[in-house]
């Protein structure tokens, strides 16, 4: 029998991307459940540590992005020839994700004074400094975030650079050239291209 996959996450793209796109770069046939915020607290028990998005396979319930593309990956063969090809894949990723709770710790800061003072500061200074490196990085390695070659990581980039930018107010890929060119051969991918076409629009 052919394995069954249900996705359930807000009615955004943010974490859940990632996910969606190994499975359709994958040609996995996905059920893409998307629920509204406010049916949030009915859902959230049902999770398994109270988080989504949740991928269930079969009727295994499974957390964590990170680990579940991470896993894809593995099962698809883009991630890493050996132990250490799939370590610079990880040290990328993670490497994504500081950037991301740079950004996430002003963009869901409540406190207006606050979050101003994290916002500035964070401009000045982390997500520069992060976005020209990640630039720099992929430049290094002939177009991709490790091993000059496709991983499950330039999917996972790539798949929350929307929520990035959202976050941020403004597009990482402009003046970062390689990020931007990493980016758009992501998006080349026939089945990722097919995925994108049809899925639905959300700003993050």
């Amino acid at each position: 029998t052919m394995t069954t996959y249900k996705l359930t996450y807000f009615p955004v793209k943010a974490l859940a991307e990632p996910i969606r796109f190994i499975l359709s770069y994958m040609d996995k046939e996905f059920e893409d459940t998307r629920f509204e915020r406010e049916n949030w607290p009915s859902i959230k028990p049902t999770t398994p540590f109270g988080k989504v998005p949740v991928l269930e396979v079969d009727g295994k319930l499974l957390h964590q992005s990170t680990a579940i593309t991470r896993y894809f990956g593995r099962e698809a063969g883009i991630a890493g020839k050996d132990n250490w090809e799939a370590l610079q894949i990880d040290i990328a990723v993670d490497t994504v994700h500081d950037l991301r709770q740079a950004i996430a710790a002003f963009s869901y800061e409540t406190d207006e004074n606050v979050k101003e003072r994290k916002k500035n500061e964070a401009l000045k200074d982390t997500v520069p400094f992060y976005l020209k490196k990640l630039d720099d990085l992929v430049k290094l390695n002939g177009g991709y975030l490790a091993n000059s070659t496709l991983s499950w990581g330039d999917l996972y980039f790539v798949a929350i650079s929307d929520y990035l930018s959202y976050m941020l107010q403004f597009d990482i890929f402009e003046n970062h050239p390689n990020l931007k060119a990493l980016k758009d051969n992501v998006l080349a991918i026939p089945k990722i291209k097919a995925w994108v076409d049809k899925r639905p629009a959300s700003e993050l």
